[in-house]
Parts: structure tokens; sequence; C-alpha cells
């Protein structure tokens, strides 16, 4: 047998499999992390290759407007401190005169672009007003020579850029001027009158510095004016841009499918299997091989890597759904490995995709092209892959997330046909658009469109009826059938629009509907993701309050059996101030439900604006004004849904949260009773304190017109109210300080009794005679308090007792150690002990100093101890002594006896 096992070890051969395991895994999930980006990289390297000289020609050569050089900013002036002599002034006037001249002419410079753009920007402004007057008086009713009009109008508006460096050219320029003026103001601050110089040269450097001074001034002026009129102006271009995107949106790009369609479209396949395209795509082959080889080389290695793995990644996979179920083995953990184990098994078709990609990349137009389409097909594969992954048998979403069997078994027969037709199409796509067969968009990219939303459409339609076969109750839902018949639809109209010769708009609606599927794909398994975190953390907080709950019981046993017949310490039913299992579970799915919610809303919102222009409705409507300096800024409907959402939200969170931080945060903490219930509260001010703010602040309602207010009413709340004030801030102090604490016994006023609440207002104490005192906390932060229990239980008792004059005393002493030491309810540390303390005037006075664990074990002990003493010195002869008293009895006179 191995020493090491018989010692509590693993042997060695486990360790090396343990090492060798992390290892294992941790290497898979560096090349699952790191593949994405190399994906990234090798479409970004294609997009590059794919611009070849036609695709350059049209981009700007220059932008309209560059960004000013550095030698248009002067040079910082020379002079430090005014000079004395002649020979030094007659230098800073050269100096002066020089940053004078070269001030002038930046000025000059500045003063000439500032006029090309605003002369621009009132090109653009009435190009712009005229296109939106034009527009809304036209309608819908646009001819296809008017959309193919605005088409070049766009082109050329995309021609027209700013120089990336021009605002940071601008600023760096107003910072030196600034710089410059500051100086020149230290100069002439320190300027004196020099007696040992001629009047002339005075006069002439303080000419030039006021020059100067005013040209420096002019010229932040107008750098100010010039940096205002190229922000609108940038803003300007993109908003006529938006203008005219929107509404080619929907207007028709192409005619629609007739006759000439079938003839197109065999042109279109016969030019692009032309064999001297593709002989240029064999021939730069090699050249895109050299110009990757070695990101090349490393993905081939991932792929030989992932393709070796397969089965072990497949095992581990599995065998993460072993301990669901199991509290002392399962952990969220578990799950998010199951996840990083199915997108590695989806990577690999991905890595073969990306792989082709980069090998054509560099292949001519054709191969530019292609590796486009090898690119986003490698991402489509990835992602349906990895739901495909997800659903697999005895995977993530069977084993983890309980779906039902019926839904996965569709899902994964589902998504390998819908890939026979989407990859292809993918890949396939982008010739279409490209100097390749830019001419074959309306036949064979229309063809390609078709294909592919048929088949999303019966994906849509199979899963659908899968997911409602599974009971009866979905399957007579008319919710269901109505919500499978618009999925069923979209793609199908969008088939049709194409056909009608609006196939640009139906791809940007197919491609944003794919993102849109995609986002909430994603947020469903972030879903499940932290519902299955919930539920393993609210069995093991289950589990833990059971835990604690017997050993709690078992204290209470014995602190019952000290108290004895005692009665005291039975009354106190505590109040932690702790959030209950059932509130926890469902206050964290809310607030999970009302996060996912939201995230869904807010990407629905971001990816169909831009396409929906009606959904801009509520940035135009404006509901008031509200006046910020010499500004009017308008608050919108958008602005006043955005503060209702906001204040729900307030609502919510300050409902939901005691059970979500207990869940995510308070619960791995261990803290002490009474902290979690204090961090809570905290926060919940503090949410509803920031909600308020940002509410009020988007409505218009600055912090600057409402502190006065605020101020206002803190004045009076501390007059008004100052004694609910106090015992509020009290509360807070006594919630962190925690100088008491739910359970404690503590004496105040005279009143002794055990904590059973804490609250914002008041403490409540229970005392011996079961009676509840509600003690302000303002009485327990300013008074003097005795908490029995703070920081140890432990507390001394002492037991007096006499003994008769004649007594041994040193025997006596003995007795009483053994007496203590027979006692079970005295501990051991401190050290009891037993003292003569006196002489008394019929007895010999000692006292017994021993410490008990509990307060309640004091009146117990009291009793034990006395009838201990009392049997013991009885049988041992010792007397107990009664107090002794001498009576003198004296008799009056016989003259005075009454007869």
């Amino acid at each position: 047998m191995d020493h090491t096992q018989v010692c509590g070890f693993p042997g060695r051969s486990k360790m090396r499999q343990r090492f060798r395991h992390r290892g294992y895994t941790v290497c898979l999930w560096l090349v699952g992390w790191s593949l994405p980006l190399l994906a990234a990289q090798a479409q970004v390297q294609v997009r590059e290759a794919e611009q070849p000289a036609e695709a350059i020609e049209e981009q700007p050569a220059e932008p309209i407007i560059e960004a000013p050089p550095e030698s248009e900013t002067p040079a910082p002036l020379p002079i430090v401190l005014p000079s004395e002599s002649d020979i030094g002034i007659r230098q800073e006037v050269r100096d002066l005169s020089n940053a004078l001249e070269q001030r002038r002419a930046a000025l000059s410079q500045t003063r000439e672009r500032q006029a090309f753009a605003e002369s621009l920007l009132s090109r653009l402004d009435s190009e712009f007003r005229s296109l939106e007057q034009r527009l809304e008086t036209a309608g819908l009713g646009l001819t296809e020579n008017y959309a193919n009009q605005l088409r070049r109008r766009l082109e050329r508006l995309q021609q027209q850029h700013l120089a990336k460096d021009l605002e940071p050219a601008i600023k760096e320029q107003l910072e030196a001027a600034r710089v410059e003026q500051f100086q020149l103001e230290e100069f002439g601050a320190v300027l004196d009158p020099d007696e040992g110089s001629s009047d002339f040269l005075l006069e002439r450097r303080a000419q030039l510095l006021a020059q100067l001074r005013e040209a420096v001034g002019g010229h932040i002026d107008l750098l100010n004016k010039y940096f205002r009129t190229i922000r609108t102006l940038k803003e300007r271009i993109k908003a006529y841009q938006n203008l005219v995107r929107r509404r080619l949106f929907w207007l028709p790009s192409t005619q629609p499918v007739g006759r000439e369609t079938p003839t197109e479209l065999v042109a279109a396949v016969s030019a692009i299997l032309d064999p001297a395209r593709w002989g240029k795509l064999v021939q730069g082959v090699p050249e895109s091989l050299l110009a990757r080889f070695p990101l090349l080389v490393f993905l081939m290695l991932i792929l030989v890597a992932l393709v070796q793995a397969r089965g072990g990644i497949r095992q581990r996979l599995m065998a993460t759904g072993e301990p669901i179920g199991k509290v002392n083995l399962d952990r969220i953990g578990l799950t998010v490995q199951a996840l990083g184990y199915s997108a590695l098994l989806a990577l690999t078709g991905a890595t073969v995709l990306v792989l082709l990609a980069i090998t054509v990349a560099n292949a001519g137009t054709l191969g530019a092209a292609l590796a486009r389409g090898f690119v986003d097909g490698a991402m489509l594969l990835f992602m349906l892959g990895l739901v495909r992954q997800v659903c697999r048998a005895g995977g993530l979403a069977e084993r983890h997330f309980k779906w039902r069997p019926q839904t996965l078994l569709a899902t994964r027969k589902a998504i390998p046909r819908l890939l026979t037709v989407l990859v292809p199409a993918t890949v396939l796509a982008p010739l279409t658009v490209s100097p390749v067969g830019a001419d074959f968009e309306s036949s064979l990219g229309r063809l390609i469109f078709l294909v592919a939303s048929l088949a999303l459409a019966y994906f849509v339609h199979y899963l659908f009826q899968a997911f409602r076969d599974c009971t009866d109750k979905r399957r007579a839902s008319k919710s269901l059938k109505l919500m499978q018949f618009l999925l069923v639809s979209a793609p199908l109209a969008l088939a049709v629009l194409s056909l009608f010769g609006y196939h640009y708009t139906a791809v940007q609606l197919g491609e944003t509907l794919f993102v849109t599927m995609c986002w909430l794909v994603v947020l469903v398994l972030m879903r499940y993701l932290g519902l299955r975190a919930l539920s393993v953390r609210e069995r093991r907080l289950r589990l833990e309050r059971l835990r604690e709950q017997r050993a709690l019981e078992h204290e209470m046993e014995a602190v019952l059996e000290a108290a004895g017949s005692s009665g005291e310490g039975r009354s106190a039913t505590l109040d932690l101030p702790e959030v209950n299992l059932h509130n926890i579970s469902s206050q964290s799915k809310a607030s999970l439900r009302v996060i996912t919610l939201a995230l869904a809303v807010a990407g629905l919102w971001l990816l169909w604006t831009p396409v929906i222009p009606a959904l801009r409705v509520f940035d135009e409507i404006i509901v008031w004004s509200v006046l910020e300096g010499a500004e009017s800024i308008d608050i919108t409907l958008a602005d006043f849904a955005l503060a209702a959402l906001i204040a729900m939200a307030t609502v919510f969170a300050a409902r939901n949260l005691p059970g979500t931080l207990e869940v995510a945060l308070l619960s791995r903490m261990h803290l002490a009773p009474g902290t979690g219930y204090a961090i809570t509260t905290v926060v919940n001010y503090l949410v509803v304190i920031v909600g308020v703010i940002a509410a009020f602040n988007i409505l218009g309602a600055q912090w600057s017109k409402l502190q006065w207010l605020v101020a206002a009413l803190g004045v009076g709340l501390g007059f008004g109210l100052q004694e609910i004030v106090a015992n509020f801030v009290s509360g807070i102090i006594l919630l962190f300080e925690r100088p008491i604490r739910v359970g404690d016994t503590v004496t105040i006023g005279g009143i002794t009794g055990k904590v059973s609440q804490i609250r914002i207002r008041a403490t409540t104490l229970v005392d011996w005679d079961r009676k509840e005192q509600i003690i302000p906390n303002k009485t327990l932060v300013t008074q003097d308090l005795t908490n029995w229990t703070l920081s140890d239980s432990i507390t001394r008792v002492i037991v007096r007792v006499g003994v008769a004059y004649g007594s041994d005393v040193d025997r006596v002493q003995a007795l009483l150690m053994d007496i203590v030491a027979d006692n079970e309810r005295v501990v051991d540390d401190p050290v009891p002990a037993v003292f003569c303390v006196g002489l008394g005037d019929s007895s010999i006075n000692f006292e017994l100093r021993v410490f008990v664990r509990s307060i309640l074990d004091i009146m117990p002990l009291s009793h034990e101890l006395h009838a201990s003493i009392t049997r013991r010195f009885h049988s041992e002869g010792i007397e107990i002594p009664f107090p002794q008293r001498d009576i003198h009895i004296r008799s009056e006179p016989a003259e005075l006896r009454v007869e």
C-alpha cells in the first residue's frame, strides 16, 4: 500500500492525474478564449485584403478639413522675468515682436479655417433643410430615379469626413494659447519702471506686450468659435447621412423579379464560375499562406488540439452533470465549465472556416469576397453549433437547466439541417456585393436570400411545433399559435419584400433579425445560468440554515437546562433580521427576471431604432422645456419615459434588494447577526436616493435648484422631528457599531433583559418577567449600558458565607474549594478562589469568587452552592452561627411602680 494513501493523502498517480487534468482544462480554456479573438483578427485582415484598388479609390484621399499642423501653433514666449539692462530689454523687444508676428500669422490661418468651416456648414445646412422639406412633401411616392439620386448623395456624404485628429489639434492650440496668455499676464504684472534704461525701449516693450496679449486673447476666442463650428459640422454631417440612409432604407433598391431575372441568374452563375477567376484564386493562395503563415500554423495547431481532445471534452462535459442535485458536491462552477466545454466543441467547424478564409484572403477580388464569407460563416457556425452542443443529450440544457427532452431532441435535429443551407448561403452572399458579382445582386443575391429565408421559416416552425407539443396546454394556447405564425411569417415576409425590389431593406432587416435572435439566445442562456446559480445557492443556504437551527436548538436546550426552575432566559424569542429562504428565492428570481427583461428591451431598442424611424418619435415629442443658464433644454417624451422607468426600477430594487444581496453577497461573507440587515438597510436608502435624484435630473430638475429645498426640509425635520431623527441616526449607529446584538443580555436604566429586536427607531428588550421593554435607540447610544455578552459571556459570581468563631479557617477554606470544584457550572478559567474577607460580630466571613459561562447560570449556581455548603458544613460539624445580640434588662425602682 502507498504510504501517502495510508497517511490520508492521495497517491502520486492520482496527483499526477489531477494536475494533468487541470493543465489540460486550462489549455482548453485558453484555446476557447483565444480563438474568437483570432477569428476577429482574421476578419479584420480579410476586410483589409478585400479592398482592392477599386475600393481604395472610393475612399477620399484627404478629409474635407485637415487638422492644423504643429507649425501653426506659435512657440512659447522664452521670456520668464523682465530684464533691467538695455541689452536685455532689446532682446525682449525682439522676442515679443517675433511672438506677435507668429501669433498674427496663426490668427490669420485660423480665421481662414473658420471661414471655410462656416461656409461648408452653411451649405450643408441649406442642403439638409431643402432635402428634408422635399422628402416630407414627397412622402412615400418616390421614383426609382430619385432613389438612385439619393444613393449618389449618400455616397458623396460618406466621402465627406473630418480629420480624426482635428479636434485634439484645436484643443492643443487652445491649451498653448491659454498658457501663453497666463504667462503674459504674469510678465506684465512684474514690470517696474527702469531708471537705468531709455524710455523708448520701455515704451516699445509695453506696446508689444499689450498687442501680443490682445492677439492671444483674440486667438483664444477664435479657436473656441472654430471648435464649436467643427463640432456642429460633425453633427450635421452625421444627421445628414442618417436622414438619407433612413429614407433609402425603405426605398426599392432594384427592380422586382421579372422575366429577365432567370437570364440574369444564369449570367451571374457563369460569371462567378469563370475558370479565369478561379485560376487567379488558385494562384493567389500561396501569397495568402505566406502573408499569414504564423497565424495559419497556430490555427492549425488549435484545430488539431480540438480534434484530438474532442472525446475528452465530451467526457468532461458529461461528468459535470453527475454532481447535479447533490448539495455537498453541486456548484455553479460545474455549469460554467459545461458551457465552456460546449463552446470548445462548437469551435471545431468555425476554426476550419477561419483557416479557409486566411488561405484565400489575398487571392484577388474573388478570394477576398470568399474570405469574408468564410469568416461570416464561421461566426454563424459557432453560434448555432454552440446552441446545438448546449442541447446535446446529457449536456448543459438537459442535466443543468432541466429543459424538456422533446424540445432538445427537435433542436438537435433541426440545427444541422439549417446549417447545411445557411452556411453556404452566408459564404456566397458577399460575392453578390463585391466587385466580382455586384451586377448580379438582384438575381443571385435574391436567390440566396430566398433560400435562406425559407430555411429559417421551416426551422422556426419545426422548433416551435416541438415546443408546443410538449404539453396539451401549450398545444391549445392561442397566444402560442399567434406567436408561431408571426415568427414563421417574418422570414417569409422578408423574402417577399426582396422579390418586390426591396432587397437591400430585406437583407438589412434579416441581418438585424438574426442578430436579435442571437441576442435573445444569449440572454436566455445567461438567465438560466443565473437561475442555476440561485438554485445551487438556495440549497446551500437551506442546508446551512438547518445546521444552524440544529446548533441553536442544542444551545437553547443547554440554556434552558442552565436556567433551571428560575425561569430566567426562557422568554426571549429572538427576531433575527434575516430574510427567510422563500423570500430570498422569490426576490432573487424576480430581480433576475427584471434584469433579463431590461437587457432584452435595451438590446432590441438599440438594434431596431436605426432601422425603424417610428421608434424615434419619442425623441421628437417635447413635453416641456427647462432653462439652464442661457440655454433651453427640451424634455422629450423619451426622457419622461426613461424617468418613469428609473422610478419603477428604484421601487423594484428597494423591494427585492434584500433577497438578492443575501444570495449574491451577504451569505458568502459570514457576517455576524445584524450586519447583513444593516448593509441591506443602508443600500436600500442609497438606491432610493440615487433613483429619485436620477429621475428628477432627467426631468430637468437640477440639483442646484433642489438643494435649497432639501436644505430647508432638512432644517425643518431637524427641529420638528428632532427625537425621531435622533433615534433614526442612532439606529444606524447601532446597526454598524454593534454595541448590542440580537440575543445579547444587557442592563440599561435598571432594566435587564435580552435583546429581541433592533429596528431603526427603537430596540426591544425582553426582561425576566417576560415584559417587552421598548427603548429608543437614542437612549442606547447616549446612556451607560452594560452588555453581559458582547465579547465574553463569562461573568463572576460571589457567594458569601460565615462560620462560628473557633472554626478551623484552613479546613473551612478547603471544604469550600471542594464544593466549588464539584460544581459543573463553575469554569476552570478564570480560576475560582475562596477568601476569608473579615471578622464579623458573630462570624468569620468567607467569599467564594467563581466564574460561570452565562448570566443564566448565576441563580442556579447560587442555589446549588448554598445547598451544598449547608449540607457539607452540617456533616462536618461546622456551625453557621446566628447573629448574636446582648440584651440588658434594667429593673425599675419600687417607688416608680404603679399600683
